[in-house]
C-alpha cells in the first residue's frame, strides 16, 4: 500500500536538502512512508517526521530525521530545534526542524555523521 505523499516537490528547503545529501557518494532519493528519504543500501536521513504527545500526532513537515552518534544524541536532544522521531528515535534516529535561517553547513555535517553510520565502507572510503 503507498503512502499518501507529505511534502511539496517544490519545498526550498527540500530542494536544499537535495543538494546536500546528492554531494554523498552513491547517495539517491525515494519517497519512504510518504516522505523522501536518502540512502545508499541504508536509509542516512528522511525529510520531515513526526512524533506522539499525549495521543496526539505532531508533524515536523520541514526537518531532517537522521541517525546520530549515540555519543552526539544527549547534545543535539539539548537544542530546543531538536526531537525523537516516532518509530525512529528508539534506534538511535533524531529529528532536527529546519529554519528559513538554517545553518546548512551544520546540516551538512548531520547527514555526514548520519551518512558515516550508515552507508558501506567502500562509498565512505571515498569521502576520504
Amino acid at each position: 500500500m503507498a503512502h499518501t505523499p507529505m511534502f511539496d516537490d517544490d519545498d526550498p528547503m527540500l530542494l536544499q536538502v537535495r543538494a546536500l545529501a546528492a554531494e554523498f557518494p552513491g547517495a539517491a532519493e525515494k519517497t519512504s512512508h510518504g516522505r523522501p528519504a536518502f540512502y545508499t543500501k541504508k536509509v542516512f536521513a528522511y525529510y520531515g517526521g513526526s512524533l506522539k504527545v499525549d495521543g496526539e500526532w505532531v508533524q515536523h513537515p520541514q526537518s531532517l530525521v537522521l541517525k546520530s552518534d549515540p555519543e552526539d544524541r544527549l547534545a543535539l536532544l539539548d537544542d530546543p530545534r531538536t526531537y525523537t522521531p516516532a518509530y525512529l528515535g528508539p534506534s538511535g534516529w533524531i529529528g532536527i526542524d529546519l529554519e528559513a535561517h538554517a545553518d546548512w553547513a551544520e546540516v551538512r555535517e548531520l547527514l555526514d555523521a548520519s551518512y558515516r553510520l550508515t552507508a558501506p565502507a567502500r562509498l565512505i572510503a571515498e569521502l576520504e
